[in-house]
C-alpha cells in the first residue's frame, strides 16, 4: 500500500508556488529537507487542522539523477519549448517544485518559510508566486477555471501512476507554466468575443455546442482523446496571482497533475502550434507563457525513505535523462479553463 502526496483536495483559498534550482554542493541538504517535508507539513497543519494545508514536492528530471540512484519514473523528462508560428511555450529552469496550499495564507507562508530556511543556500528560488481563489473559482479574465476537472475515482485515476511503472506507482507527473495576462487588451473585447475565445459563456459557465464553438477556442484545443475517442483527464489546480496597482504582472499559475505527461504535451502542441498547424489557441493572443517546467511527485513512502544517493560524481543513466528535442511533437501545456 502506497500513500500519494496530498494532491487531490478541495479547492483551497490560497497557494504558494516555489520553483527552485539546486546549487553546487547542495544535493545532500536537499535530500534531507525533501525527506522531511511530509512530517513538517503535518506539524504546521496541526496549528489549524481545518484549513486543509497540503505541501507537495515535485522533482525535475535532471535533479532526479542528482538526488537518487537506480531506476527513475518512466515518463520523467525535461520540459521542451514549443515554438508556434505566433506564440512560444518556453522551457525554464526548475529542479524542485513546492506546491503549498491551504484555506489560510499564513499556513502556506509558515510552511514555505520553514522549507526555504531549511534549504538555506542549497537552492536558488527562481520563481515564487502567491495565488488566491478568485470569486467562484474564476480566472482574472472572468471565466470559471477547471470546470471539467474529474472527481472521485476518476480524479484518482487521472493523477496516479499505476502498475505500468510499478516502482513509482502512486506518484504523479506535474506540469507548470506561469502566464501573464494582458488585461487591457482582454478587457477591450466584447463579452461575445471573449466567449468565442474561450468556448464557454462567461456568466453562466456553459460550454458552447460543438457546431458553434470556434475551432481556435481555448476549450476546443484542450481536448485530448484516446484511441477509443474518450477524453483523457488531468487535474488542474490553477491559481490567479497579481498585484492591484497594475504596475506588476498578473495572470494564472497553471499546474496540472496527471498519470503520464503525454496528454498535457499534446494539449500544448495543439495550443501553440495549432490543430491544424497555424490554428493556435485564441486565448494566447491575450496571455503570455513566461515559464515552463515539469516534475514527478513521488509517494510519501519514497520521500521519507528514499533510495541511496548516486556515488560521488555519478548520476543515473537510465533512459529519459537526455534533453528532449521533440518541439514539433509538443511538450507540456496549459490546461483548460473549461
Amino acid at each position: 500500500m502506497v500513500t500519494p502526496q496530498t494532491i487531490l483536495t478541495r479547492k483551497t483559498r490560497y497557494a504558494i508556488f516555489l520553483v527552485l534550482t539546486i546549487t553546487d554542493g547542495g544535493v545532500d541538504r536537499v535530500r534531507d529537507v525533501v525527506s522531511g517535508l511530509p512530517g513538517l507539513t503535518r506539524s504546521v497543519s496541526s496549528r489549524a487542522p481545518d484549513a486543509a494545508l497540503a505541501g507537495i514536492v515535485g522533482i525535475g528530471s535532471q535533479a532526479w539523477d542528482q538526488l537518487f540512484d537506480g531506476p527513475r519514473p518512466q515518463g520523467l523528462r525535461p520540459f521542451t519549448e514549443v515554438d508556434g508560428e505566433t506564440h512560444t511555450a518556453p522551457a525554464t529552469p526548475g529542479d524542485l517544485l513546492l506546491h503549498l496550499k491551504a484555506d489560510q495564507l499564513d499556513l502556506c507562508f509558515e510552511l514555505g518559510t520553514a522549507l526555504t530556511r531549511a534549504f538555506g543556500d542549497s537552492v536558488t528560488v527562481v520563481d515564487e508566486v502567491h495565488g488566491f481563489r478568485y470569486f467562484d473559482l474564476r480566472d482574472l479574465i472572468g471565466f470559471v477555471d477547471g470546470t471539467e476537472n474529474p472527481v472521485g475515482q476518476a480524479a484518482i485515476d487521472a493523477v496516479t501512476v499505476g502498475d505500468e511503472d510499478p516502482g513509482f506507482a502512486g506518484g504523479s507527473y506535474v506540469a507548470i507554466q506561469r502566464y501573464v495576462h494582458d488585461m487591457s487588451a482582454w478587457n477591450s473585447l466584447t463579452v461575445e468575443d471573449q466567449e468565442a475565445a474561450i468556448g464557454r459563456t462567461k456568466l453562466e459557465n456553459i460550454e458552447m455546442d460543438d457546431d458553434v464553438k470556434p475551432s481556435n477556442s481555448h476549450i476546443a484545443l484542450n481536448v485530448v482523446e484516446d484511441a477509443d475517442g474518450e477524453e483523457i483527464d488531468i487535474v488542474r489546480d490553477n491559481m490567479p496571482y497579481g498585484d492591484v496597482s497594475g504596475t506588476g504582472e498578473s495572470g494564472t499559475f497553471y499546474i496540472a497533475y496527471s498519470s503520464a505527461p503525454d496528454v498535457v504535451e499534446e494539449m500544448l502542441r495543439k495550443m501553440f502550434i495549432g490543430d491544424p498547424p497555424g490554428n493556435h489557441d485564441r486565448l494566447l493572443d491575450f496571455t503570455t507563457a513566461v515559464t515552463g517546467s515539469q516534475f514527478f511527485a513521488p509517494t510519501v513512502e519514497f520521500l521519507e525513505d528514499p533510495p541511496p544517493a548516486p556515488a560521488d560524481g555519478e548520476s543515473s543513466t537510465a533512459p529519459g535523462t537526455e534533453t528532449a528535442t521533440r518541439a514539433a511533437d509538443g511538450s507540456l501545456g496549459i490546461g483548460s479553463l473549461h
